[in-house]
């Protein structure tokens, strides 16, 4: 128990192929307090641009922090790719939130433009992630065999990869991000909340989101295991080729997916 006890530690705090520790703001362990805290200010704060600039800034540079932290491959990201999916994020989720707000703050209900936040990390995660590690989908992401010997680069296994990862940050996001609304909608109908100020209305979004995230961060990571496995036949010709030629019976690899 007491092993693997600190297997948990290792594998939390390190990284599986690099071997370097973490940054603690950017491991998924910090996913709860961090995130908790960014998408109460995000939901609280979401009607004039400023705000909305401000809020997408901070999330962007934690998600930045978070995808370098947890990329896949143990090569080191040049600071001008890191720094073009940040400002490229920081930018699409901005956007996409000032042109919601603009189209949704005037049509609909006032319930449809507290999902505006959301709308906007999503685009912003389908951006940033890709970005972050666009090193990674041109050269390709480390495949193995089962004794972690290495067998080549593929970047089919890296584009599954970094697709995977996007669904499960969107997946984290959405829970707090789409039922904190709704509840919130509800609070404020009555008495006691109506009077409520931004600063107060964001320290209560910041604990529902909380608690969604406390459910929501272990599924997300769970729903795709971060030891992936790819089939030999969907990898490029060449790299399988070489495979197949050193090992006929082989039908699987496996890599590192990320988080």
């Amino acid at each position: 128990e007491g092993l693997w006890s600190a297997k948990y530690l290792q594998d939390s705090a390190f990284h599986p192929e690099t071997g370097d520790r973490q940054n603690i703001l950017g491991r998924m362990s910090f996913q709860v307090p961090g995130g908790m805290l960014i998408t109460g200010i995000l939901l609280a704060f979401y009607k004039s641009p400023l705000e909305i600039f401000l809020g997408q800034w901070l999330n962007q540079s934690f998600n930045a922090l978070v995808n370098f932290t947890n990329r896949s491959g143990d090569k080191p990201l040049p600071n001008s790719v890191i720094l073009t999916a940040y400002f490229t994020a920081t930018s699409f989720a901005t956007a996409t939130s000032i042109g919601m707000n603009k189209v949704l703050g005037s049509r609909g209900p006032p319930v449809v433009s507290r999902f505006v936040p959301f709308m906007a990390v999503a685009v912003a995660n389908m951006v940033n992630i890709p970005c972050m590690r666009q090193q990674e989908l041109k050269e390709g992401v480390v495949v193995y065999d089962e004794e972690g010997r290495k067998l080549g680069q593929s970047s089919v296994a890296a584009q599954t990869a970094i697709t995977k990862v996007t669904i499960s940050r969107i997946c984290i996001a959405a829970p707090g991000m789409l039922m904190t609304p709704i509840i919130m909608e509800r609070l404020e109908k009555l008495p006691r909340f109506r009077s409520m100020g931004k600063w107060q209305s964001c320290a209560v979004q910041t604990l529902l989101v909380g608690c969604f995230l406390v459910a929501a961060v272990p599924f997300g990571c769970a729903l795709y295991p971060q030891k992936q496995s790819i089939l030999v036949s969907r990898l490029e010709t060449d790299l399988k080729e070489r495979i197949r030629e050193a090992d006929p019976a082989r039908t699987v690899v496996f890599y590192n997916k990320g988080l």
